[in-house]
């Protein structure tokens, strides 16, 4: 893992240390949009932008997922990372299965993707990064931007037929369940998992488990997270929940309960994971191999585990809600 400092790769971990053992995630920095409305120099075209993912990020997750949902598949081509980042962070390297080639730049490692756009960027070098083969630059590399261009964007070119995950009505509360889900779910996983601290560890995953039981409460009474429709709350959580048992209970030290342990909870997510499109997104191999073969300061044999035995098309009881 490292960054780019004036468009030069250079292999540092993050900086707990000024911290006091906590980690703080940096701020997107590429963060202009597709408009339909003409308001910025991207217009939503067929075939114009290329998505560049990991199947074991979340964060990238959600993105294809989107692509999915919103018949975009045919309109917006895609390359898929290693599971493995090491020293040279993502890189195209072809020895996992699933890896899909750099077809624009030709790149082998992700930081040359950035460089392509800003010869001089400093900053992270992350996925999803969605990028405009017309104007030859990325258009954003924020998640929570990009899935909202692909849920109302496109509209005019899969003619509309897919509904909008994010209607204004359910907005506010939409809103408000992501801001606390990001902050102590999403994001809170990570700074459990990456505390140097044992003080700050137990502050973050008191604050997980506390929202955890929460959500538990709230899919006890209702089917998903704002109703009794699927909507871009219950897809940001998803990708989080997807991944809890098999890497975040054991590699991140998240282990005080199991997704498998909440029921509301647990067959929520079979229920969303069989949704027509989602399990094609979902590669288990990839999200294991990423978090125990890439963080060598918290697993540094890079062994990964065999387990938990994982179907996500299992049975699930959410249309009891029906």
């Amino acid at each position: 893992m490292g960054l780019l400092v004036d468009g030069k790769w250079v292999d540092q971990w993050y900086d707990t240390k000024t911290t006091g053992g906590a980690f703080k995630r940096t701020v997107a920095q590429f963060r202009s949009a597709v408009m339909a409305d003409g308001s910025t120099p991207h217009a939503p075209e067929s075939g114009r932008y290329h998505l560049y993912v990991s199947y074991a990020c979340p964060w990238a997750h959600r993105t294809l997922i989107y692509r999915a949902l919103k018949g975009l598949e045919d309109h917006i081509t895609v390359s898929v990372v290693s599971p493995y980042m090491r020293s040279e962070g993502w890189t195209f390297d072809h020895d996992f299965p699933g890896v899909v080639a750099d077809p624009l730049h030709g790149a082998t490692r992700m930081h040359q993707v950035y460089t392509a756009a800003d010869s001089a960027y400093t900053g992270r070098v992350t996925v999803p990064v969605l990028w405009d083969k017309k104007l030859n630059t990325i258009v954003s590399n924020e998640s929570a931007e990009i899935i909202r261009m692909f849920d109302t964007e496109f509209n005019a070119i899969t003619g509309g037929e897919f509904p909008v995950l994010a209607p204004s009505a359910l907005m506010p509360q939409i809103d408000a369940v992501n801001e606390r889900v990001y902050h102590e779910v999403n994001n809170g996983v990570y700074k459990a998992g990456f505390a140097t601290s044992q003080d700050v560890y137990e502050q973050e995953v008191t604050k997980l488990f506390k929202a955890l039981d929460w959500l538990e409460g709230i899919l006890a009474e209702q089917r998903y997270l704002v109703g009794d429709q699927i909507t871009e709350a219950d897809w940001r959580l998803f990708t989080t929940l997807v991944r809890f048992d098999p890497v975040y209970v054991g590699h991140f030290k998240c282990n005080l309960k199991r997704i498998y342990d909440y029921p509301n909870l647990w067959n929520y997510m079979l229920e969303l994971a069989q949704v027509p499109g989602v399990m094609a997104t979902t590669h288990v191999d990839h999200i294991k191999t990423h978090y125990y073969g890439s963080h060598d300061t918290i697993n540094p044999t890079f062994v990964v585990p065999m387990g938990p035995e994982y179907d996500l098309s299992a049975p699930h009881n959410r249309d009891r809600f029906a």
